[in-house]
């Protein structure tokens, strides 16, 4: 007949299974009396809520909450007023505009800098040239037929003339086809402009002056005014 033993309590289990292993475990029996310790009862046997963490005081104005140091707004920089394309970027005078070149000869480079290779060589004093684009100190510059590169700055110069484009264009005394025939100037002669009315410039060439029609000449636009 089996016999029918009551369970034992857990701390006698728990002594029971120890002392069956102590023999092969022997560091157990020092763990025995926390296994063996009564669980601690809660202080009084209330649960006590976590205290709230602190909060900051509301800021008076907008309700929420203010902080010792708020870090300053981000500066967000102005976005620059888009450039004209009618304005050089450096001088601010008008695109395209006409310059004369000042000595004898005009290096024409690939780039603005001295390290780009020289595809033009401007070789007439005083030969008009139209600047189509800016940048630092050198000027983007082409010729009637459209040659050119960039020039530095110091190789132009602002004074004004016109290449006859016409064989024999006819250089009246007044801005008036009907008026007397001064002289007559070559296709390529090279004239200094010292007036332009909308249709008509007048024109220092070889020493002799006269009037002569845009239409004859390149260096000057239509209707520009030349005082």
């Amino acid at each position: 007949m089996n016999d029918i033993r009551p369970k034992a309590s857990p701390p006698a289990r728990l002594l029971a299974l120890a002392l069956v292993f102590v023999p092969t475990f022997p560091v157990l029996p020092v763990l025995l009396p926390p296994l063996l310790a009564p669980v601690p009862a809660l202080a009084e046997g209330v649960l006590r809520p976590r205290p709230a963490p602190d909060r900051p005081p509301l800021d008076p104005q907008t309700g929420g909450a203010a902080s010792a140091a708020e870090p300053a707004a981000p500066v967000i920089p102005e976005t620059p007023p888009a450039s004209d394309p009618n304005r050089g970027a450096v001088t601010n005078l008008p695109l395209p505009r006409y310059v004369t070149l000042k000595g004898n000869e005009g290096n024409a480079r690939r780039g603005p800098g001295r390290t780009h290779r020289i595809d033009w060589v401007f070789t007439r004093p005083g030969m008009p040239l139209r600047v189509v684009a800016e940048y630092e100190n050198w000027r983007l510059v082409e010729d009637m037929e459209g040659a050119g590169g960039w020039v530095h700055y110091s190789l132009l110069s602002g004074t004004r003339a016109a290449l006859v484009t016409v064989d024999l264009t006819p250089f009246h005394s007044l801005p008036d086809s009907r008026s007397a025939v001064v002289f007559k100037a070559e296709k390529g002669v090279i004239a200094r402009v010292l007036q332009c009315e909308a249709d008509w410039c007048r024109l220092l060439a070889d020493g002799q002056r006269g009037w002569a029609q845009k239409s004859a000449l390149w260096g000057v636009e239509p209707g520009e005014i030349v005082d």
